[in-house]
């Protein structure tokens, strides 16, 4: 069995939901040498999140952020935890409802996502900074 390990930090991205397939891809090829395993994404963030969805029509994530918003809003005054701004809270809450690890098949040398499937960083604050993924793959 090979194991792969890759550690990759991600531009500073605005609020919402941003496809990273092609950034994950570029920056792990040792993928193409495992015919059938398995790669683990995971941010090694609190305020943002990943998530596996639509990779064509870009309303899709144009929705995912209102819904989000809409969900958990911003200015909330049960919320205690305001440090870093109004965003603070709802951005660890959405990370927490979404996910912080995603497992993907991979099959003969590829990531086997759907036709119309693309990973996702989700970035719930307005100035989050740039995003340090934690990319794992094994297998044969």
């Amino acid at each position: 069995m090979k194991i792969y390990q890759q550690q990759i930090r991600l531009h500073e991205r605005r609020r919402g939901f941003h496809l990273i397939t092609a950034d994950i891809i570029h920056s792990f090829p040792q993928i193409s040498d495992i015919q059938t395993g398995i790669c683990q994404v995971f941010i090694q963030h609190t305020s943002a999140s990943l998530s596996i969805n639509e990779n064509a029509d870009p309303t899709v994530r144009h929705d995912f952020e209102m819904f989000f918003n809409k969900a958990v809003p911003e200015n909330d005054p049960d919320y205690l935890h305001d440090d870093e701004g109004s965003d603070d809270m709802p951005a660890h809450l959405k990370a927490s409802l979404l996910d912080t690890s995603l497992m993907i098949p991979i099959r003969n040398g590829r990531l086997a996502l759907g036709m119309w499937q693309g990973i996702y960083l989700c970035e719930h604050r307005n100035h989050g900074g740039a995003r340090n993924l934690m990319l794992t793959a094994w297998g044969q």
